[in-house]
């Protein structure tokens, strides 16, 4: 299934967390057996043309896409965890919401000095997260030149600023608005 063939897989759900929003959400893409496993193999195919060497992803649905794709070009998995949820030693970031802070955390003997690891997530919207995350693995030793995303909200400019941080960025598909 191409890229095209997987967007009609998400759905769309308006008005949700708030009234104008459009989200857009994966669980029907996961549900779809065949669209799932083309959506891991288009990722696990990008991040392996990266010459990335381990994949990281966000809690929670970028564990779904980034240890598929990972177990799938046969590469490590790096979980980037909320606070609290790793039973060892962390090191983590805190980062701005539009609406708060949260923070990421990861096991920092996780990562080898110098090892290329790529960002998986399933979305990309105003990339607070995905700029935390390559902090935080950057802090830890990790060289981070690439994010890949299933779904990029181009509207909401965290594809550009993911960019302007360095980041080569590539999203399976994109949907206008918020």
């Amino acid at each position: 299934m191409s890229p095209d063939d997987l967007k009609t897989l998400v759905r769309t759900v308006p008005d949700f967390p708030a009234p104008g929003i459009l989200f857009r959400d994966v669980t029907t893409l996961i549900g779809h057996g065949a669209g799932f496993a083309a959506c891991i193999g288009h990722l696990a195919e990008r991040t392996a043309a990266a010459g990335a060497e381990a994949l990281a992803g966000m809690e929670a649905r970028g564990f779904i896409f980034g240890a598929g794709a990972a177990a799938r070009a046969g590469l490590g998995f790096l979980p980037v965890r909320k606070p609290g949820k790793l039973p060892v030693p962390t090191i983590g970031v805190d980062y701005a919401l539009e609406y708060g802070q949260d923070r990421l955390e990861i096991d920092p003997t996780a990562v080898l000095a110098g090892q290329r690891i790529a960002i998986v997530d399933d979305l990309i919207a105003t990339g607070g997260t995905a700029l935390a995350a390559a902090d935080l693995l950057r802090q830890a030793g990790a060289v981070v030149t690439h994010a890949f995303f299933v779904i990029d909200l181009p509207d909401l400019g965290g594809a550009d600023r993911l960019r302007a941080a360095g980041l080569t960025v590539d999203a399976l598909m994109q949907f206008p608005g918020h």
